[in-house]
């Protein structure tokens, strides 16, 4: 049923107003939303997504299967053994808003990889309440999640961050860092998070880390005490010279930092896949049966490109997707059978993982009166194990860009026995 909504269902759709209302409602600043749509016109798709509810609760048996692994003390010290030093030390944070990334298969959803910088979840949680029902059948009816549900989620979250490292209170400034965050594609949802935090009581700020200044005790910017960074930023490990003071103020436990390079190194390093694909290692590791099997059938076998595999992965490479271990945003990620002998050369003496290759299924959507397929990439927004939001990313392409028309952030809504209802 999912497949063939995908494929020709097009009764819900986005209703354009009611997001732009929700979006300069969220930020209190009118005209916000026609800002975003002239500046980022592709990030929104009309369509939403369906995905079968039994998918729904696979994909949450692999992020649990995938956190479970993650305790084992032999994964731990397998993961960290070729992490940045910065990664070394646990702090005790969780990882706030951990993305899990799927595509679905006919024999269940394969999970592609883990990032511990997952951008979209705001945006996506007013998204998911601007969809539109052109028909009558109930079946039909969308019913979101309140934007005040997600919004005391996600203050829990910070506050449970916060204490897991301070034992008790809450933060009293939340900074949220990213280099120039202004210029960064995302930065709409910057202040998304930082209205949907001071909605919350708790008071944040915007801050590029060239700003912060480190005492020794504290961490600050443009003189105010920074007690918690929501973590944007790509250096994963904290090593660009720009990010010394958040480095060295997070290394001496001064400041919370989460997503943190310790979390980072354990679940988002693509090297990890190989490690959470090896059966056998699992196994002799002690992760229990049921965890292995859920698994075996969730995630691609994925291996590190080493000169002494290379000549098997270059015969096999059809059949392959290559992948930087410490990447992002698909950036120098390759489709197999599209890499050149002079990418392969670049593949070979980089870090790399070879994940076998999962297709991604199709969404079908109209631009300008013409049908076009879209890919589509399922997110999981998840804490501590718990599924805090469900989203589609759509695009042509190798890899998701959220630069093609039609194509965008789209609502997850899950298709049951009774009708879709979104997640």
């Amino acid at each position: 049923m999912a497949e063939q909504l995908n494929l020709g269902c097009f009764c819900i759709s986005l209703d354009r107003r009611e997001l732009a209302d929700a979006l300069d409602r969220a930020v209190r600043s009118e005209g916000f939303a026609a800002r975003l749509g002239a500046s980022h016109p592709t990030l929104f798709s009309n369509v939403p997504v369906f995905v079968p509810s039994e998918m729904l609760a696979q994909m949450m048996l692999i992020v649990g299967a995938v956190e479970e692994a993650a305790r084992l003390p032999a994964y731990r010290a397998a993961a960290l053994a070729y992490a940045p030093l910065s990664a070394r030390q646990d702090f005790g944070p969780l990882g706030a808003f951990m993305g899990y990334d799927f595509h679905l298969a006919s024999d269940g959803p394969k999970l592609i990889e883990v990032n511990t910088n997952a951008g979209g979840a705001f945006l996506n949680a007013l998204l998911a309440g601007a969809q539109r029902a052109c028909c009558p059948e109930d079946r039909f009816a969308v019913r979101a999640p309140t934007e005040s549900d997600f919004a005391e989620r996600v203050a829990r979250m910070f506050v449970a961050e916060w204490q897991r490292q301070r034992s008790k209170g809450r933060p009293a400034l939340i900074a949220i860092v990213d280099d120039m965050p202004e210029k960064q594609h995302l930065y709409p949802e910057f202040q998304l998070a930082q209205d949907l935090l001071e909605k919350q009581g708790i008071r944040a700020v915007i801050v590029d880390p060239a700003q912060m200044v480190y005492d020794g005790q504290k961490l600050t910017a443009e003189g105010q005490v920074i007690d918690l960074v929501y973590n944007r930023l790509v250096d994963f490990s904290l090593d660009e010279p720009r990010h010394a003071a958040l480095k060295a103020a997070y290394l001496q436990g001064a400041v919370v930092v989460t997503p943190s390079p310790h979390v980072h190194a354990l679940l988002a390093d693509k090297r990890n896949l190989s490690l959470l694909s090896d059966d056998a290692r699992l196994e002799d590791w002690g992760l229990p049966a049921a965890y292995r099997a859920v698994l075996r059938n969730g995630l691609p076998q994925t291996v590190v490109v080493t000169r002494a595999n290379s000549e098997d992965l270059w015969r096999e490479r059809r059949n392959l997707f290559f992948k930087p271990a410490r990447g992002h945003g698909s950036k120098a990620a390759y489709r197999g059978d599209k890499v050149t002998r002079r990418v392969w050369d670049e593949i070979v003496s980089g870090e790399y993982v070879a994940q076998t290759f999962a297709a991604p299924t199709v969404r079908n959507a109209t631009v300008a009166g013409e049908s076009i397929a879209l890919k589509t990439d399922i997110r999981l927004y998840t804490y501590a194990g718990e599924l805090l939001l469900a989203a589609a990313r759509l695009y042509q392409g190798q890899t998701t860009n959220m630069r093609t028309p039609g194509g965008g952030f789209a609502p997850v809504l899950q298709v049951t026995d009774s009708g879709p209802s979104p997640e």
